[in-house]
């Protein structure tokens, strides 16, 4: 990001033209999906060498467990167990982004810290979750999102309905198929008109995803695939540097440089570094 850049996501957030994108690495006192596939991976004693894909590990725990919403139950009793983000955190995404009038947040992890953020700045948010799991007869109805009272809504699932959960390789599997590569007037059924607006006619700001991360690149060439050209817009992505390679010693400044072409390919300008890092740099340009 230069200063541009820096300048148009400030001037965005403060009127609320944005909408912000929660990954897992937007969670600081959570463990990461490595980490918690690793955790899951020893428990059922899973047989493969890739103990980090936590959907692969899930899957094969769900076969052991042979119920997969007890499985779920088993994963958000692990993840509430963990302590919450102190309020009011500097450091802390949630709390960050809570202050700015805002109208819809997304996110693909399953905790309450954008709820309970929001609360904390008096605001009266309203939670939904994608019915992703279900036939897709009909479309989910949310109430108008306004600053005062905004949306956060659970792509996949949230720990306050454990059924709700997109965990296992099967689950991923379906989600793609109803949420992304069926027909658009299936597919878009599924996402309330608010949601469908906010991702589509404002720029995004993704927190908490990895260029390899597949959940990333899934939904956002799904969404690109809907946005009226006229309508396209610059998005902001933090992004934690991916695993390099020892063999290069130039390896580093390579990966930059694919990094920052693959996404601004996508119209994406991209900041390397954690969301913390990210926290205090936006906080120190806005002063």
């Amino acid at each position: 990001m230069d200063n541009a850049d820096w300048q148009r996501l400030i001037n965005q957030l403060r009127r609320g033209d944005c909408t912000p994108f929660l990954g897992a690495g937007a969670c600081l006192t959570l463990p990461t999906g490595s980490e918690l596939s690793e955790e899951f991976a020893t428990r059922y004693g899973y047989p493969f060498t890739d103990g980090h894909n936590l959907a692969r590990v899930m899957q094969y725990a769900e076969s052991v467990v042979k119920d997969p919403v007890d499985l779920k139950e088993e994963v958000c009793r692990r993840l509430r167990s963990c302590r919450r983000p102190p309020p009011g955190d500097p450091a802390d995404p949630h709390a960050l982004l809570a202050g700015f009038p805002m109208r819809t947040f997304l996110t693909t992890n399953y905790d309450d810290f954008l709820l309970r953020a929001l609360r904390a700045t008096g605001k009266e948010p309203y939670s939904a979750i994608s019915p992703w799991d279900r036939d897709p007869t009909g479309a989910l109805v949310v109430p108008e999102p306004t600053p005062d009272k905004p949306l956060v809504y659970h792509l996949h699932g949230a720990w306050t309905r454990p059924s709700s959960l997109v965990l296992t390789e099967h689950d991923y599997l379906t989600y793609l198929v109803n949420l992304v590569d069926t027909a658009a007037s299936e597919a878009w059924r599924l996402i309330p008109m608010p949601v469908l607006r906010a991702m589509t006619s404002q720029p995004l700001l993704f927190i908490g995803y990895s260029l390899q991360d597949w959940t990333f690149r899934v939904l956002f060439h799904g969404l690109a695939r809907n946005i009226p050209r006229s309508n396209k817009r610059r998005h902001v992505s933090v992004q934690l540097m991916p695993r390099i390679s020892d063999l290069a010693g130039d390896a580093e400044a390579k990966a930059r440089q694919y990094l920052t072409h693959y996404l601004n390919g996508w119209n994406i300008s991209i900041y390397l570094g954690t969301a913390s890092d990210f926290c205090d740099e936006l906080r120190r340009r806005m002063g």
